[in-house]
């Protein structure tokens, strides 16, 4: 290590020009990853933090709530498995809604839930709404970027009815839509006023089950309910429509930057080691051991690397802090530190080109080319 410390003081502007293009990759690598995750949670967070790890739907639905129809009597049968408060109706209906305080229209997915059951919606501003409250909704914070405050009226598209916002949730949205929590009862009124043949004329009072379940209970309600489906939530998740390509496109995109990250770095690296092969000849020469000069090949990047994700880390913090919050960015600890090992993982593995081509310089030819 003392070696890579001493010759990068002695060569400040050649490490500094590394340094600068290894912190532009990684903030670039940074801020992909973040908004990749932030459009994954823009897609799936109401799903991922409800309270539910099983979820029952119809067998021919293909593992999507949208194609699901369900009825009383399958509810009823879940319940008995798993108690009442362990199992709740979940109905959706995506639609638009306009609000005559600022003349505007915002794309919506409506959720009917029990609101004394376990989809529940967690007000954090305003007041909560029961299953006997009349024309009432709680809707997602990300609406007031559209005007939809609390107070305002909003009415939906299809049918007309009006309803009145109480309070805010927070982090809800599916299908990159804002959720409005309903409960039942004005959910079958809308049922009841949409045109036919549209969506929610299907029939059936709601789409999904979810569930507070073991593995146990799961068994037992595949086995006594019929033509039900129980999926995980990580299925249910992988099947929100458009979420798995959309994370598909993006993940091949950050594994294209990690490959070309360790590129340009195993390249910048392996010609400066060209550069110093006669250095590396004499050391050799002198008896020093093929570790200690793996060692500082090593020791250099892991240095530039660890200097420049730093860095690259204060500059995508200072870049989310100024980015509108119409756009979705996220980055949670779990996804910087992988994001982050990674990124010096690719960095130490073009570094043994590098120490391969140090181990195969011979001292004696090196000393005489030095020597010519």
């Amino acid at each position: 290590m003392f070696l890579a410390l001493r010759e990068m003081r002695h060569s400040k502007a050649r490490y500094l020009l590394i340094m600068v293009i290894m912190l532009l990759v990684s903030f670039l690598v940074l801020f992909v990853t973040g908004l990749a995750r932030g459009l994954a949670y823009a897609n799936i967070s109401a799903i991922e933090n409800m309270p539910a790890n099983y979820y029952v739907v119809q067998k021919d639905a293909d593992q999507t709530f949208r194609r699901s129809q369900l009825t009383d009597t399958e509810l009823n049968s879940v319940r008995a498995v798993v108690g009442d408060n362990n199992a709740s109706s979940l109905a959706l209906q995506m639609s638009t809604v306009t609000t005559n305080d600022v003349d505007t229209k915002a794309d919506v997915t409506f959720f009917a839930v029990d609101m004394n059951g376990l989809l529940a919606p967690k007000v954090i501003e305003g007041d909560k709404i029961t299953n006997d409250t009349q024309g009432s909704v709680i809707v997602d914070r990300g609406l007031e970027q559209s005007g939809i405050k609390i107070g305002s009226t909003i009415q939906d598209q299809a049918t007309g009815k009006e309803f009145k916002v109480t309070g805010y949730v927070e982090n809800s949205s599916y299908s990159h839509t804002p959720v409005v929590y309903i409960n039942n009862k004005d959910w079958q009124e809308m049922r009841q006023g949409v045109n036919q043949g549209s969506e929610a004329t299907s029939g059936a009072p709601f789409n999904v089950i979810a569930l507070n379940a073991n593995a146990g209970q799961v068994d037992k309600i595949s086995a006594s309910t019929k033509n039900v489906e129980v999926i995980t939530q990580k299925e249910a998740i992988s099947n929100i429509p458009g979420y798995s390509s959309e994370q598909g496109s993006l993940l091949m995109m950050i594994a294209f930057l990690f490959v070309i990250a360790g590129f340009v770095l195993a390249v910048f690296f392996y010609v400066i080691t060209i550069q110093k092969t006669s250095q590396f000849g004499i050391l050799k020469a002198m008896g020093t051991k093929m570790s200690y000069l793996a060692w500082s090949v090593v020791g250099q990047v892991m240095i530039l690397a660890i200097a420049s994700l730093s860095i690259s880390l204060l500059l995508t913090f200072g870049m989310n802090q100024v980015l509108p919050d119409t756009m979705p960015f996220q980055l949670e600890p779990s996804t910087i530190l992988l994001t982050s090992g990674l990124f010096v993982g690719m960095s130490l593995l073009g570094s043994l080109i590098s120490v391969a081509k140090v181990a195969k310089v011979d001292a004696l030819e090196a000393i005489g080319r030095a020597g010519a």
